[in-house]
């Protein structure tokens, strides 16, 4: 079995090649004019096993494009693939990230399963739209999830109290960002969503509302969200998208009300603080993040609470493992790159990345209690093709045992 697994880890990485296709035949958004006449195209086939707490085991096989362009950087990654998984059958994907200009981005991921899953997202950025002083953020999406989960509320909530749903959303956020200076920006945004609770893909779990009344979770027979968002940001780093120094803080204010059609009246407050501090010329870097979240209100929807699990909250944890009306959350991770290695004709940074999680949810600040928070250590691998790429697998270590998470870009 080794052998043959030798075997075909040699045959993938033969089989990448390296071509040059002329500029006229890709079109826009695959090419800008930030790509030459001849466009260096680099084609990688993978095999795909990955993995998170709540789908559990993915596997099957993707072939990736890498358009480089003028400066010789990846520009454009569009990535076919088809997986397969034991809750959500057979699901073929395509995704696709365009970064036209410096301050430009966009991404496309669409995918459907033989069973429950599909999605279907756009997000386009553009940090200088109209002038150097607006941003325009927008994201749209249509999916369903048929791994989420639900425990109950509070830190309290039990592993054997797990319940399994589908998450069904269909939603629009758009925000415009004034830059008040190279530091400064106040942002407003307003975030429309409908969503459905139905029969998730896990069949070996009991569905949300066999275990726990609808009365006691609201939000379980759906609900509407239109909320109105103010947010103020300061930011000194030197990258949006895979910063290496630099502070980035923001505090928030999100507001829902029925007389515009949301299903309850709740608001939510944030507060986030990032610090990248690099150290022998950005070998290693140390990150800092502390967040906290609170809502308040009458009959705020489960999924529109404080929630922490996940890929960028505790990584010991599947996503929304614990619910309450508030969080804080401290992380602290150590990137360190072990080696610049050019593989598949692409010049990346391989990290590895010890972390410790710590955080708790609670129903009020002044309620928390410090015998409720989660310690996750875990430590992580990255492959990062600047200036815009990072492949990512995180490995946590909660209560319930090891959380791992295979995805794409930094987690906080």
């Amino acid at each position: 079995m080794c052998r043959l697994i030798t075997i075909l880890t040699w045959i993938i990485l033969l089989s990448a090649c390296t071509s040059t296709v002329a500029r006229k035949n890709l079109p826009y958004p695959l090419t800008n004019d930030t790509f030459g006449e001849e466009v260096k195209v680099v084609t990688v086939p993978l095999p795909i096993i990955a993995s998170n707490p709540n789908e559990g085991i993915t596997t099957g096989a993707l072939s990736a494009f890498l358009l480089h362009d003028k400066k010789d950087e990846v520009s454009t990654l569009v990535s076919a693939q088809v997986n397969y998984n034991e809750n959500f059958g057979v699901t073929p994907a395509l995704y696709a990230a365009f970064y036209p200009a410096p301050e430009q981005r966009w991404q496309i991921n669409l995918s459907k399963s033989s069973n429950v899953n599909e999605e279907y997202r756009l997000r386009y950025i553009n940090r200088e739209f109209t002038s150097d002083k607006l941003e325009l953020n927008l994201y749209a999406a249509v999916f369903t999830d048929g791994s989420a989960r639900f425990y109950g509320f509070q830190s309290t909530a039990r592993e054997q109290d797990q319940t399994n749903y589908a998450d069904q959303e269909m939603g629009l956020n758009l925000s415009l960002g004034y830059r008040f200076s190279n530091r400064l920006k106040l942002v407003c945004g307003e975030r429309l969503a409908k969503v459905n609770i139905k029969r998730g893909a896990v069949a070996r779990l009991p569905f949300i509302t066999d275990l726990f009344p609808a009365s006691a979770v609201p939000g379980v027979n759906g609900f509407n969200v239109n909320a109105q968002k103010l947010s103020l940001v300061y930011s000194t780093l030197d990258s949006q998208d895979l910063p290496t120094s630099g502070i980035e803080a923001w505090v928030s204010m999100e507001n829902n009300s029925t007389a515009l059609g949301s299903s309850a009246d709740y608001e939510g407050f944030e507060a986030d603080f990032k610090e990248y501090i690099p150290h022998e010329d950005a070998k290693y870097i140390s990150v800092l993040r502390l967040a906290c979240k609170q809502t308040t209100g009458r009959g705020i929807p489960f999924l529109e609470r404080a929630s922490l699990g996940g890929e960028t909250t505790l990584r010991g944890y599947g996503l929304n493992r614990f619910i309450d009306n508030g969080y804080m959350l401290l992380n602290l991770e150590e990137r360190i790159r072990l080696v610049r290695w050019r593989l598949f004709n692409v010049l990346a940074d391989w990290e590895v990345a010890p972390f410790i999680d710590f955080g708790s949810v609670f129903a009020a600040l002044d309620r928390a209690n410090t015998a409720s928070f989660e310690f996750n250590p875990g430590i992580g691998i990255r492959a990062v093709v600047r200036p815009n790429i990072v492949g990512r697998i995180d490995v946590g270590f909660g209560r319930e045992g090891p959380a791992v998470f295979v995805g794409l870009g930094y987690p906080f």
